[in-house]
């Protein structure tokens, strides 16, 4: 994999390009077994609630951008991320939405919101389209933490073959939703953890391989969550988040999950 400004070290299997053999297989059991590796179902279906806290290293040009944010989420329908970027003198922007109310600061109309297009939240251009890509991005980060479906963005996932990398194998699965949300989610064989998350969609009005990297695995409240978080367009990594902190159903204050009036 090429890294953009040296900003990034890459986790082998970010290197590997899968070749996938087609198999008869049943994707319900490679979920199960991820989620039994990601802490049990049990402690997974209790998780009601999480804030995480942490910073986002992105590639904008010859820069390397940080930003400060935080995660609140209810599940299985509310989300938000707050970004706040120290080296520039804007203010900070909101991103998410309760049940099927976009949330987002400042309002599109203002001009000064950064939507989270086509990965996972951090910002990076234009404002969200709808509220279908604000959920796609939800999607793409909970794929990692609970390799599970929710209510809000229901999928629909079915084996595409196992994966073979100089690593090792991976279980690959061709996941679907709606507005046209499609992806292919890889679980390491060995550990059954998530590694990644592909997808297609245009990058500088070009078709573009997107890639999501979960990573550095650790133990919360009984539960294994991806401490950190890579992502990459076309072979590029051009961001890296890394998480300080997860709160597990912690209370969380209903304002946060409220619309611009």
């Amino acid at each position: 994999m090429r890294v953009r400004g040296s900003a990034f070290a890459v986790v082998a299997f970010a290197a590997a390009s899968y070749s996938i053999s087609g198999q008869s297989a049943d994707p319900t059991a490679v979920l199960a077994a991820a989620r039994e590796a990601l802490g049990g179902d049990a402690r997974l279906s209790a998780v009601k609630s999480f804030t995480a806290t942490g910073r986002t290293r992105q590639v904008r040009g010859n820069n390397l951008v940080p930003i400060e944010f935080e995660i609140t989420c209810e599940l299985p329908d509310r989300f938000v991320r707050r970004d706040e970027v120290p080296a520039q003198d804007t203010d900070p922007t909101t991103v998410g939405f309760n049940g099927d109310t976009l949330i987002q600061f400042p309002p599109p109309q203002a001009g000064a919101a950064r939507g989270r297009g086509n990965g996972p939240p951090g910002g990076r251009g234009g404002p969200p389209s709808n509220i279908a890509s604000v959920k796609q991005d939800f999607v793409r980060l909970t794929l990692g933490m609970f390799a599970a479906s929710f209510p809000t963005y229901p999928l629909t996932f079915r084996y595409a073959g196992l994966g073979e990398a100089p690593e090792g194998q991976a279980d690959v699965l061709d996941v679907t939703g709606p507005a046209n949300f499609s992806a292919r989610f890889v679980v390491q064989r060995a550990t059954h953890l998530p590694v990644m998350l592909m997808w297609q969609a245009p990058a500088q009005g070009k078709p573009a391989e997107y890639r999501i990297y979960y990573g550095d695995f650790r133990e919360v409240s009984g539960v294994k969550w991806p401490f950190r978080i890579k992502r990459a367009i076309a072979g590029d990594t051009i961001e890296e988040t890394t998480f300080d902190r997860f709160r597990i159903n912690a209370k969380i204050d209903p304002k946060k999950f409220e619309a611009a009036k």
